[in-house]
């Protein structure tokens, strides 16, 4: 999978997404500055959600339409919500620009069909399935069909959701397909975390897999770099005193570029399956155990757990011969201190 220039596959580093939400708190400048804040902490991507409050929800009063599911926004009417966190679409060329001039990738969430008509007319290089949309089979369809890599949350997804997201993706030709783990709490709890889940997604779809976070700090995305993800998103915000919907659960620079730099780290422990030693390693060995010498041994006499032993360092012979030299008469004088070799008993 290509998104824009950067090339996501299993032996890339992740593809680093700052989610910059309603966290512009209405102002253009504060998104602009936040997609800047955004690049100094290292941040790959950035990314918008592209809605409002009337293509995603009705304004209505109804018992239906009011948040109730132990979120931060209970009590709220959807379309309340939505008119206060949906980034004005008038900003996006703007937001797409500025992320271009600080070396970003920007694309965005689409909530309907105007949506991606939108995003296409602003050549988005790729598409991304909120958790809550993974039922929407007719959108993920219309978006899997202009081509671009699809990249889909699984938040409140049950497999027969991602069966059906992954199929209608591949039904229109289009196999760039990434899966994101999450967990649609907000904040939500680090124990509900499952980030085996990672694993699982990419060997069970074929597909790229990793993580929407919505947990508090960097635990979770260090935790599933481990776990292979190639894609890690965090709600990023310049200040979380500005407020917002999602400022109480969203990173800071300082909280996002110290992420950064642990995933990037955590990329570097995992490393590869590889038996052969680095020229430090081969070193090191020279402190391991081996056959010496222990004390003065004459011509002929017999070799015994006193006069051979296996200790440090590792220049001697190597310690899988101990039993089979027991007991054995060396051929020449032996020195304490001396490395012992098969040499000394044989005369060959």
């Amino acid at each position: 999978m290509k998104i824009d220039h950067f090339e996501i596959n299993e032996d890339s580093p992740a593809f680093i997404i700052a989610e910059l939400s309603a966290n512009h708190n209405g102002s253009l400048d504060v998104a602009i500055e936040t997609i800047k804040a955004a690049k100094r902490a290292g941040a790959d991507c950035v990314k918008l959600q592209t809605y409002t409050a009337d293509t995603i929800t009705i304004d209505s009063d109804k018992d239906d339409f009011k948040l109730k599911q132990g979120t931060i926004w209970d009590g709220k009417t959807f379309y309340k919500l939505y008119q206060e966190a949906y980034t004005p679409w008038e900003w996006h060329e703007q937001l797409f620009n500025a992320a271009r001039q600080e070396g970003l990738i920007c694309f965005s969430s689409p909530f309907d069909f105007t949506a991606v008509d939108f995003l296409e007319s602003l050549n988005t290089p790729a598409y991304k399935i909120a958790s809550f949309e993974i039922t929407d089979i007719p959108l993920i369809e219309y978006a899997a069909s202009k081509g671009k890599p699809i990249v889909i949350s699984t938040g409140i997804a049950e497999i027969e959701d991602i069966e059906l997201a992954v199929a209608a993706c591949r039904r229109v030709g289009n196999h760039q397909i990434a899966l994101l783990k999450c967990t649609s709490s907000y904040p939500a709890p680090i124990e509900e975390a499952n980030l085996i889940m990672v694993k699982d997604l990419a060997e069970r779809f074929d597909v790229i897999a990793g993580l929407s976070d919505h947990t508090m700090g960097s635990t979770a995305p260090i935790v599933a770099t481990v776990f292979g993800a190639k894609i890690i998103e965090k709600h990023f915000i310049l200040d979380r005193s500005i407020g917002g919907p999602d400022a109480s659960f969203s990173m800071n620079e300082q909280e996002f570029g110290d992420m950064v730099k642990a995933v990037r780290q955590a990329e570097s422990a995992v490393g590869a399956v590889n038996y052969k030693l680095t020229e430090k390693q081969k070193k090191g060995r020279e402190l391991c155990r081996s056959l010496y010498v222990t004390e003065d041994i004459k011509e002929g006499e017999i070799i015994t757990r006193a006069n051979v032993r296996s200790i440090r360092p590792g220049f001697g012979l190597h310690p899988k011969y101990y039993e089979q030299i027991l007991g054995q008469k060396v051929c020449r004088p032996l020195e304490a201190g001396s490395r012992f070799s098969l040499k000394d008993i044989n005369n060959d």
